[in-house]
């Protein structure tokens, strides 16, 4: 069974760290277990800390005054989420539910601020996670603002590949209902979608298993340069 500093010095946060960090990481963390469907925190509760999750998967995402969900993020191990927080203790601006049973690390606010005083090289590992969330928030609004539904759905396939090693296929690891929210749709329509491309010969479909069978087609369909 690990310990919990072998957990630590597994996440890309604090890789390149001394033993010795990790054992003060080790002093800090809450650990913390969640079962499926939990709220871990509302938005607007007091961000008294972030999160890294060990395994499981959590999804981050905000309510309409309609009660419509817009997922942000669905998240899964190694990753942080909620670090806004130790920069500016406020208020956590999104809700985090765990979609499975999950093992959160948590690390308060004050504790970790007061380790980074000792050790820069931990806010510059936050600043480039920051940086990279930027960037996706970027490539979301884009998505979301700028293409149609085929293309948003496209460039999750190709952007999945690419995460997988530019393999041939991949494999869901959300509910179409939760895909759906992620691109900003309804699962009637994803499912519509996902019917045209295989018809058409980008795509083929079996149970959750995406091929990719025409990635030059996908890649037009996701930059707008074709329609469905």
């Amino acid at each position: 069974m690990k310990r919990i500093t072998d957990h630590i010095a597994a996440i890309p946060l604090f890789r390149g760290m001394s033993p010795e960090y990790h054992d003060e990481l080790a002093m800090i963390v809450v650990d913390q277990e969640f079962k499926r469907g939990s709220l871990i925190f509302s938005e607007g509760d007091a961000g008294n800390g972030f999160y890294v999750i060990i395994t499981g998967k959590v999804k981050v995402f905000k309510l309409s005054f309609d009660g419509k969900e817009q997922i942000l993020h669905i998240l899964g191990p190694g990753e942080p989420f909620a670090e806004v927080a130790v920069f500016t203790g406020s208020a956590y601006p999104a809700n985090a539910m765990a979609l499975e049973q999950s093992r959160l690390f948590f690390f308060p606010r004050k504790a970790f601020a007061d380790l980074i005083t000792r050790q820069p090289a931990l806010a510059m590992n936050m600043l480039a996670t920051l940086s990279l969330r930027l960037k996706q928030f970027t490539h979301m609004i884009e998505a979301l603002s700028l293409k149609e539904v085929p293309g948003r759905l496209a460039a999750y396939i190709l952007l999945a590949s690419r995460q997988n090693g530019a393999t041939a296929s991949i494999t869901l690891t959300v509910s179409k209902t939760q895909l759906a929210s992620l691109l900003g749709t309804i699962p009637e329509t994803l499912s519509r979608i996902l019917a045209k491309m295989s018809k058409q010969g980008l795509i083929d479909i079996d149970g959750a298993v995406i091929t990719l069978l025409d990635r030059e087609g996908l890649t037009a369909l996701a930059e707008g340069e074709m329609r469905l």
